[in-house]
This record gives structure tokens, sequence and C-alpha cells, in this order.
């Protein structure tokens, strides 16, 4: 008897990636080219996960014009670009991310992406730290709607042949847990990237981590209850 199969989705920005200081310049810089106020980042990071025009419209002052909108998502998308492009650019990995994915794709879990990306920023993303080869599946806005929209865990399922209850979706914001509850995932928030530990759970978080030792520690349980469930 083959071994029940367990889908680990992983958002990216705040949960793998430390993207907080790339993505709060991009959208002052995007801010300053428009022509508005300076957005701080206590702003900025209660919209990160979301499409990006979403994002933007939810950040914009209530007197922007509509029609200005797609201009403003250019100029956060071209100062993101510019910024790649600088020497010493950085986006690096949370301590423990590569070990715990690496650790979990050894052990024959299946490995997806969910992510308020365009699949372009996400392949740059995972050309970079070389990680392709780990996930099965990668659900992007592009195919679409975003989150907190259940379609990018119910795609992953889909295209993994996994039912909800082998699934698990870790996130950093109230959307992915919001997503994840949707779906009928079980739903596990870390704490190191944009939301609050209260955000993360008022989103409907089954456990909020602090560390990635935690984290690994909650991911053994549930695939020993998945493979349990088996038996």
């Amino acid at each position: 008897m083959s071994a029940p199969l367990k889908l680990a989705i992983w958002d990216i920005d705040g949960t793998l990636v430390d993207s907080r200081k790339v993505i709060q310049r991009a959208m002052e810089q995007a801010f300053f080219r428009a022509g508005l106020p300076p957005i701080e980042y206590d702003r900025t990071r209660t919209i990160v996960g979301l499409e990006l025009t979403e994002a933007i419209m939810r950040l914009a002052p209530p007197d922007y014009p509509a029609e200005r909108i797609p201009h403003l998502a250019t100029f956060y998308k071209e100062a993101f670009v510019e910024q790649r492009a600088e020497p010493g650019f950085e986006e690096p990995l949370y301590e423990g991310a590569l070990d715990t994915v690496q650790r979990l794709a050894d052990e024959g879990w299946l490995m997806g992406v969910a992510t308020g990306k365009a699949r372009r920023g996400l392949d740059i993303v995972f050309e970079h730290h070389d990680l392709h080869r780990y996930f099965d599946t990668f659900q992007t806005v592009d195919g679409g709607p975003g989150k907190p929209h259940p379609r990018m865990v119910l795609d992953a399922l889909r295209e993994t042949g996994t039912d909800a209850h082998q699934a698990v979706m870790i996130g950093d914001t109230r959307f992915d847990m919001e997503m994840g509850r949707s779906a009928g995932v079980h739903a596990l928030g870390v704490s190191w990237g944009f939301h609050t530990e209260d955000e993360i759970r008022d989103g409907g978080a089954h456990a909020v981590h602090h560390d990635f030792t935690a984290l690994n520690a909650a991911l053994d349980a549930f695939g020993a209850a998945v493979e349990e469930s088996a038996a």
C-alpha cells in the first residue's frame, strides 16, 4: 500500500522570502512617481498577498481617479524591476526556509505555491534561489482570482490529485488563512512576515508559529495525522 499524499502549499512573500524592504521601497517609489503623499510601511504590509491592482486600489487615496490605478500599478512594477537590476540586490530566504522545503520534498511531500505574484515574478525569485525543483504546482494570479478566493488552493489540489484533508496552507497573512480555510485545507500561519499574529488568527489560522522549528513540528504532526487517517 502506497503512502498517502501530503501537500504543503506555500505563500512566498513574507513566508519563504523576506521581501519586506523590497516591497515597501517599490511602493514608496510608485507613490512618489504618481505625485501622491508618502506611503507608510504599516499600510503597505496590510495588502501584501493580494493581486496588485486590488492592492493598489486599497492603498490609493479615496479621491484618486480609478482610471489612474493601472498607472500606479505600473509604477510599482517598474520600481521593482529597477531594484532587481541594482548591484547587491537582495531578496533573501528566511533562515530555515530552504532546509524545510528540502526536507519535506525529500520525505515525499508534494509541494505547491500559492502567491499574489504573477508567474513571471515567481519564476524570477525561484530561479534566483534554485527552488523550482522542489515544487509540483505553481499557482499565481495569472490563472484566475487571487487571495483570499480559494481558487489557487483548489487548483493545487486538482493538479496534484490531493484531497483537501491531505493539504496544508502555510502563509503570513490573513488572506492566506482565509484562502486555505475556504478551500477546506489546514491553515498554518507564520508570524515573521507582513501581518500580525492577531491578524493571521482573525483570518482563521489553525495555529500561528514564530520560527521554522515550531513550523516543522506542526508539519510533522499534520503529516502523521494524514498517515494515521489512511491506515
